[in-house]
């Protein structure tokens, strides 16, 4: 697969690409509190995109929140996860990888939605390509320590295997109804597969100490 179309480099330019999405971010947070009829038109609708072919929600989803703390949160891993991944891969390749994992993770939800007949759920936010960020980082950066709460440190993979871990008990025994764990499984499902396929990346090697990821 080196040197196919799928592992081609983008060019190196830094450009604070992940500020860029933030204020996207924001943007369409005000706008669809001014404007609450636009939360139909943007989130990703089962419905909508079965019955009127609203396949832009694949995209639009991922950047409204249903609130300050969602958003709040999503937005803050994005600044401390975003931009040390952002400065290894380059803000081009960051945003190739930010919008395709969650574009990809809104695609997989409403597979299972579909199969599952759940037409009548809204999914929101960018949590998905938010927890691919955070494999990012720890993939990048598998000796740093986050501090949960501000007080206790973890190293970045332990706290990805813990979110991962969390996702599935709580959709396996379906708690937190309202928050969406498989979207955020698919996050990190699809960053994996990225760091895989594209890059040439193994992060479980990472995680573990067996390899170092290689820049490029």
């Amino acid at each position: 697969m080196k040197g196919s179309i799928i592992r081609r480099p983008l060019r190196y330019s830094f450009y604070n690409a992940s500020f860029y999405i933030i204020g996207a971010n924001i943007l369409v947070f005000l706008l669809t509190y001014l404007a609450p009829r636009t939360v139909g038109y943007l989130v990703l609708s089962p419905l909508a995109v079965t019955y009127r072919n609203a396949y832009w929600q694949f995209f639009t989803y991922m950047f409204v929140h249903g609130g300050i703390t969602h958003i709040l949160f999503n937005m803050l891993g994005l600044f401390f996860f975003g931009a040390p991944v952002e400065r290894k891969m380059g803000s081009s390749e960051f945003l190739l990888f930010y919008l395709s994992s969650g574009v990809l993770a809104g695609v997989f939800s409403f597979i299972i939605y579909t199969l599952t007949g759940a037409y009548n759920v809204y999914l929101l936010g960018a949590s998905g390509a938010v927890y691919a960020v955070l494999l990012a980082y720890a993939t990048y950066y598998p000796d740093s320590r986050v501090f949960i709460m501000g007080i206790l440190p973890v190293r970045a993979p332990v706290l990805v295997l813990g979110f991962a871990a969390v996702a599935i008990f709580s959709q396996v025994f379906s708690l937190n109804s309202g928050v969406a764990n498989l979207t955020h499984l698919a996050g990190f499902g699809f960053a994996l597969l990225y760091f895989l396929i594209r890059l040439g990346i193994n992060p479980i090697e990472s995680f573990f100490g067996g390899g170092r990821p290689r820049w490029r």
